[in-house]
C-alpha cells in the first residue's frame, strides 16, 4: 500500500503543475491580445499614410478601440453574428476573420474576392462580411461559422438588421418546426454582437432598435464606443446627460419586467471588460434579454478619418489625457504591474507588430498592382504593333509604360484615345482587348446586383395559371388566406411580422385565423416601428429564413425605406453575391383616402431599391403566383396589393 504522504506529495506537485499551466495559458492569451491591439494600431497609422500619398481614396480606422474589441472578441462564438459599424478592425484580426493584408486589399479597393473576401472593392475599408452562401445560393453551416452581416456606412444602418439576426436565434428557439434546422442555428443559443460610435446613438434607428429589443427579448449585445465626440461635436450636444447609459436607464430590465441589462465599462481597462463582458454575454445567450454595453473613455488618436485632423476642435487638455489613457499604453502599464511580461518582451511585440504590419500592406499592393501592370504591358505591346499607323501611338504606350502604379481607368482612357486616332477597322487587336477589358470591368463592378445563379426568380419556370369553367368566385383576401395556409403548412422556414398582422389577421384578413393555427412565434405582431420591421425581415432572411415583413400602406414605407435602399437591396451587389436577403415586404395601396392613404410612389420605390424587385400583382391570384416563384429565388423584394383588388 503506498504511503499517505507519497499521494500528498503527488497530488501537490500535479496541483502546481496545472496551477502553472492555468497561469502560463492566460499569460499567452493576454500577450496574443496585446500583440493584436499593436497590430491594429500599426494598421491604423500605416493606413492613413497610405490615404495622404494617394495610394486609397478615403480611410476610417479603429484606433482608440483596440483593446475593448479584443475584449469582446474572446466571447464570440462559432454560430454568433455581428452587425457593426466601420471601426472594428481589431475585433475582426481578433476573430481571426480578417487579415492585415486582406484590410489593406479593401483600403485598395481591391476587385478580386480572393484578396478583398469582404467585398471585392466594392466597400469603403473596414466593411466586413463573412461568405453565407455558395454559389449555388443555397446556406453555409452558419451555425458553425462566426458570421459578419455585411457593415453598411450610413451610421446607425446596422441597427435594425442587428434587431433582426437577434430576433432569429428567438425564433429558432421557439418553433419547434425550425429545430432540425442544424445547419442554421443551435436551438437559438447565438447571440447577435452590434456595435455603433457615441455619436450615432442620436439617431432613430438606434431608439427604435433598443426599444423593440427590449419589448421581444432577444439575444443582443449592443456595444456602444464612447470618445466623447461626433466628428467634432462633444456629446453634451448630442445625448441627454451626455450619457447614453443614463438616457436609457428607463430601460433597464428589473424584475418581473422585460427591458434591457446595461453595463458601463472603462475602454482601457483590460481586465475588468473581459470579466463583465464574459458573464453579461452568457445571460444573453442563456435568457435573450438584450444588452448595452456602454464602453467610455475611448480615444481617437488619429481622429475621425483622413479627411481632417482632430488638434482643429480637441483642446489641449483633451489631446494630452487621451495619451495618458490611450488603451494600448494602459495595457502595456497593466501588464507590467502585474509580471504577466517585462518591459523588453513587449518591445519586441511592438517593434514585430509594425514589421508585420508593413510587409503585409506591400504585399497587398503587390496583389493589387500586378495585374494592371500586365495590363498596361499587353495594351502598350499591341498598340507599338501598329505604331507606324499614327505618329503618337508609341507615345502613348511609353506614356502607359510610364506610369509608376497605373490604374485599370488609365488603361482603358489611353486604348480609347488610341482607337480614336487610329481610326475604325484599323486596329483589330486593339479593339478587342478594349472590349475584352470593358467586359472584364462589367463583371468586376457591375456583377450581382440581383441573384444570377440557380436563385435567381428570373429563372423559375413560369407556370400558367388555369381556371375550371365552374370555378367559385372568392374575394382577393380568400385566396389570399388560403394560399397563405398552405404556404405555412408546407414551407416551415416562412414566418410574417407586421402591425395588426396575427391576432386580427391584417387589415384586410389575408391572415384571418393564422396566429391561431400556426403560433405566435411564426405570425407576430409588432408595434407601430415599420423601420425595425424590416430590419427583423433583414436578419430572418440572412439567417436562411423566408420572412415575409408587412408594411400596412404602402404611404407609410418611407418609415422603412432606409434599411431596404441601403441594406437590403445592396447586401448581394456589395458582398459579391456571398450573402443574400430573400426578403418579401408585403404592402398595399390605392385606399383613396386623404393623401397619406392613396399614394403610390413608384418612381421613388424603383430609384429607391435597385437590387429589388418590386411587384405589383393586379390580382390576387397573380399575387399567389408572384409569391411562389419568389420564394424559390434569394433576392429581396417588394410587392404591393392594390386595394380594389382585394375586396
Amino acid at each position: 500500500m503506498p504511503d499517505i504522504r507519497d499521494m500528498d506529495t503527488l497530488n501537490s506537485s500535479e496541483a502546481a503543475i496545472q496551477e502553472k499551466l492555468s497561469f502560463d495559458h492566460f499569460r499567452n492569451e493576454v500577450l496574443k491580445d496585446f500583440r493584436v491591439c499593436c497590430e491594429s494600431r500599426e494598421t491604423s497609422l500605416l493606413g492613413r499614410k497610405e490615404v495622404l500619398t494617394g495610394k486609397a481614396k478615403f480611410g476610417i480606422f479603429g484606433d482608440g478601440k483596440e483593446v475593448a474589441q479584443v475584449a469582446m472578441a474572446k466571447f464570440f462564438k462559432p454560430g454568433d453574428f455581428r452587425a457593426g459599424y466601420y471601426r472594428d478592425q481589431t475585433f475582426m484580426f481578433a476573430s481571426e476573420l480578417a487579415t492585415v493584408e486582406q484590410f489593406f486589399s479593401q483600403l485598395y479597393a481591391d476587385a478580386d474576392v480572393k484578396n478583398d473576401p469582404f467585398s471585392a472593392g466594392r466597400q469603403m475599408n473596414a466593411h466586413f462580411a463573412t461568405k453565407m452562401v455558395d454559389e449555388n445560393g443555397d446556406w453555409l453551416e452558419l451555425s458553425n461559422l462566426k458570421n459578419i452581416s455585411s457593415d453598411i456606412a450610413p451610421t446607425a444602418g446596422q441597427m435594425p438588421r442587428a434587431l433582426g439576426l437577434a430576433f432569429a436565434s428567438k425564433v429558432f428557439r421557439n418553433v419547434d418546426a425550425l429545430h432540425g434546422f442544424s445547419n442554421l442555428t443551435n436551438n437559438g443559443n447565438e447571440v447577435c454582437f452590434c456595435t455603433i460610435g457615441d455619436a450615432s446613438t442620436s439617431e432613430g434607428h438606434f431608439w427604435e432598435t433598443m426599444n423593440a429589443a427590449g419589448v421581444l427579448q432577444i439575444p443582443l449585445a449592443v456595444f456602444v464606443w464612447d470618445d466623447g465626440y461626433g466628428i467634432s461635436v462633444p456629446k453634451k450636444y448630442q445625448t441627454t446627460k451626455s450619457s447614453i447609459s443614463d438616457a436609457l436607464s428607463g430601460l433597464q430590465k428589473q424584475e418581473e419586467t422585460n427591458g434591457i441589462d446595461i453595463y458601463k465599462l472603462k475602454g482601457w481597462d483590460y481586465a475588468g471588460m473581459c470579466e463583465i463582458i464574459e458573464h453579461a454575454v452568457e445571460k444573453i445567450r442563456d435568457t435573450h434579454t438584450p444588452a448595452l454595453f456602454h464602453v467610455e473613455e475611448i480615444t481617437q488618436p488619429q481622429g475621425h478619418s483622413t479627411s481632417g485632423s482632430h488638434e482643429r476642435y480637441k483642446e489641449s487638455e483633451r489631446l494630452s489625457w487621451e495619451k495618458e489613457w490611450d488603451c494600448i499604453k494602459q495595457m502595456k502599464e497593466w501588464i507590467l504591474e502585474n509580471a504577466l511580461a517585462d518591459e523588453e518582451e513587449l518591445k519586441a511585440i511592438e517593434e514585430q507588430a509594425v514589421v508585420f504590419v508593413k510587409e503585409s500592406k506591400q504585399r497587398s499592393w503587390d496583389k493589387y498592382l500586378r495585374p494592371l501592370k500586365e495590363m498596361v504591358q499587353e495594351a502598350a505591346d499591341l498598340l507599338k504593333d501598329v505604331a507606324h499607323l499614327d505618329p503618337s501611338i508609341e507615345k502613348a504606350a511609353n506614356d502607359l509604360l510610364a506610369l509608376r502604379e497605373p490604374m485599370r481607368r488609365d488603361i482603358l482612357k489611353t486604348l480609347a484615345t488610341s482607337l480614336d486616332l487610329l481610326g475604325k477597322g484599323n486596329a483589330p487587336a486593339v479593339h478587342d482587348y478594349y472590349t475584352q477589358l470593358q467586359k472584364t470591368s462589367e463583371s468586376l463592378y457591375d456583377s450581382y446586383l440581383y441573384n444570377e445563379g440557380p436563385r435567381s426568380a428570373l429563372k423559375v419556370p413560369v407556370i400558367a395559371a388555369q381556371y375550371d369553367d365552374n370555378a367559385a368566385m372568392l374575394n382577393g383576401f380568400e385566396v389570399l388566406n388560403n394560399y397563405f395556409d398552405k404556404l405555412f403548412a408546407s414551407n416551415n422556414k416562412v414566418g410574417c411580422i407586421g402591425e395588426d398582422l396575427g391576432f386580427i389577421g391584417d387589415v384586410n384578413q389575408g391572415f384571418s385565423g393564422l396566429q391561431e393555427k400556426y403560433g405566435i412565434e411564426r405570425i407576430f405582431d409588432t408595434g407601430i416601428r415599420e423601420l425595425t420591421i424590416m430590419g427583423q425581415g433583414i436578419g430572418l432572411a440572412l439567417r436562411g429564413l423566408r420572412p415575409i415583413a408587412e408594411i400596412q400602406y404602402l404611404d407609410y414605407l418611407l418609415y422603412g425605406l432606409q434599411p431596404l435602399s441601403d441594406d437590403a437591396a445592396t447586401t448581394h451587389f456589395r458582398t459579391a453575391g456571398q450573402q443574400s436577403v430573400p426578403l418579401i415586404v408585403r404592402t398595399r395601396g390605392h385606399r383613396l383616402e386623404g393623401i397619406w392613404h392613396s399614394g403610390s410612389p413608384m418612381g421613388m420605390i424603383i430609384n429607391a431599391l435597385r437590387g429589388m424587385y418590386v411587384c405589383v400583382p393586379r390580382n390576387m391570384t397573380q399575387a399567389v403566383g408572384m409569391y411562389n416563384t419568389l420564394l424559390q429565388g434569394n433576392d429581396p423584394v417588394l410587392s404591393s396589393n392594390a386595394l380594389m383588388d382585394i375586396a
